[in-house]
């Protein structure tokens, strides 16, 4: 517990004493600003200490919040890796992308993207660790990761760069990506008792110590992040950076990542660019993150691409601009139906209400009950405790069905009123009483696909993503249910203080 506490205090004298004596250094001379794009691998809203939760610690992402910019409405593209890390990349929806709206797929050279774009303008532009991925961009005719040359850390791509050259750079984490170091949170002094876990899993010990995994690596990520602020500021560049904090898509855990529900696509993001964005900033309108490209290049005075199909949310007075509705898709996630299938959706988000068109309900949404080739039975969802807790429950309906909410086939259409239902469990698609807004949300969500070249406006049951290069080859075989769930073991703290390892299905 006490490392937990002095970890957190350590980086936020950091920043209190940053903000109250700034270093001894000439500040850039580049009338450029600086790009910083920190981005999270499988994070999802709200876990942050901004945004109310009461257990994870995210100091840099609080800080960059309340200097900067809150973002309530942020959505990812599409929940899926690549394809949001492309969209990100190219301003364009996934399925503009072409091969570029599958995982581990192509990222077409075709398509103008902000790095390429600051880079023709004299930006010294680098990345560290996750890029575009996972897939391959050398097919697609890059040399380079489309995010940017590799470097080892930021700080190895700041000394090299020529010294007056605005930069653009990109850290990807792999962090909160699985797997995870079973009892990692517990054992930095977490509480289970403090986490809130979603409603569609099962409130159990085994779920809520997973949890507390995923909340460690968030928390490493924020510190990683911290560190490089510390860096920029103080090489005096602070000040002329727009920095950009957010994640590729949701927490890695049943009907999270991978879905179009609010836990695969609603993304924790702040923006920070002093004198730019006013301090304190909250921005419940709706941003998704083609909007990233243009408002990247709108701030470094580049001109935007007509490709481009999102806006630029910073205006010239410095006001966030967003959207009073949002669109999101997916198509192939992981190969994990006979077939090479995907499975085809789109949705639209406004204030009130999510609603899902389910193109192909004939196939399985988590992928194959039996493994095709790769990561196991069903999937598309992330091998993990969480996860085989909720297969176990196949059959043992008592009340709330979380087997049938995350692995069971999916009728045409969901409607889900997320202002009473945030955890979008109760489908209201075939309630007579919202017939006629499911009608208004799905005409408008057809003229959306239509206007912007999407192939399943016309096609609706093309197989275009089914044939799309799967660029990697490997096959995981089915696993062992009751062996996976035998071998987890958490810690658990008795009334003397000490940790005492138990299995996942004794009582609490």
């Amino acid at each position: 517990m006490q490392s937990r506490i002095l970890s957190f205090s350590l980086i936020s004298l950091i920043f209190f004493f940053s903000c109250e004596e700034k270093p001894q250094v000439p500040e850039t001379t580049s009338s450029k600003p600086n790009v910083l794009f920190l981005i999270a691998d499988d994070w999802s809203y709200p876990h942050a200490g901004i945004l109310g939760d009461p257990q994870v610690q995210t100091p840099t992402f609080d800080f960059l919040a309340k200097e900067g910019a809150l973002f309530h409405h942020a959505y990812t593209a599409s929940p899926s890796c690549s394809p949001s890390r492309a969209s990100i990349l190219t301003g364009r929806y996934p399925h503009q992308n072409e091969s570029g709206g599958n995982l581990w797929s192509v990222f077409p050279g075709k398509f103008p993207t902000w790095v390429n774009g600051l880079e023709n303008e004299g930006f010294a532009c680098g990345k560290a660790r996750k890029g575009w991925a996972p897939g391959n961009y050398k097919k697609g005719g890059y040399e380079d990761n489309p995010a940017g040359q590799h470097f080892e850390s930021f700080e190895a791509f700041y000394e090299q760069k020529e010294e007056d050259a605005p930069f653009s750079f990109w850290f990807g984490s792999s962090d909160p990506h699985r797997r995870y170091e079973t009892n990692t949170g517990v054992k930095t002094g977490m509480k289970a008792d403090l986490v809130e876990v979603p409603g569609f899993m099962p409130n159990v010990a085994c779920v809520q110590n997973d949890i507390l995994d995923y909340y460690f690596e968030v928390e490493r990520f924020d510190r990683e992040c911290g560190q490089i602020i510390r860096f920029l500021e103080e090489k005096g560049e602070l000040d002329n950076t727009l920095i950009i904090m957010t994640s590729d898509n949701g927490m890695p855990f049943p009907r999270a990542k991978a879905n179009l529900y609010d836990y695969g696509t609603r993304m924790p993001l702040a923006m920070y660019w002093k004198g730019k964005i006013k301090a304190g900033t909250v921005v419940n309108d709706f941003v998704n993150f083609v909007d990233f490209a243009p408002t990247i290049l709108g701030a470094a005075g580049v001109e935007i691409p007509e490709t481009f199909s999102g806006k630029n949310l910073i205006s010239s007075a410095g006001n966030i601009e967003g959207k009073e509705r949002v669109f999101l898709e997916r198509e192939r996630h992981a190969n994990v139906r006979k077939g090479d299938l995907s499975y085809p959706m789109r949705a639209i988000r406004t204030h009130e209400f999510l609603y899902i068109r389910n193109f192909m309900p004939d196939r399985w949404p988590a992928g194959d009950p039996s493994v095709h080739r790769s990561v196991g039975q069903y999937g598309d969802v992330d091998n993990s405790i969480s996860k085989f807790l909720v297969m176990n429950m196949e059959g043992k309906e008592e009340g709330i069905d979380y087997f049938d909410l995350t692995f069971a086939k999916r009728p045409e259409e969901e409607l889900y009123r997320v202002e009473d239902d945030p955890f979008q469990l109760y489908n209201l698609a075939e309630d007579p009483a919202f017939s006629r807004i499911k009608g208004e949300l799905s005409k408008e969500l057809q003229s959306w696909m239509r206007e912007n070249g999407d192939i399943r406006a016309t096609e609706p049951q093309s197989i275009y993503y089914d044939t799309v290069e799967y660029t990697i080859e490997y096959q995981f075989q089915n696993y062992d249910l009751a062996e996976k769930i035998d071998a987890y073991h958490m810690l658990r703290m008795d009334g003397n203080m000490r940790f005492l390892e138990v299995e996942c299905l004794e009582e609490k």
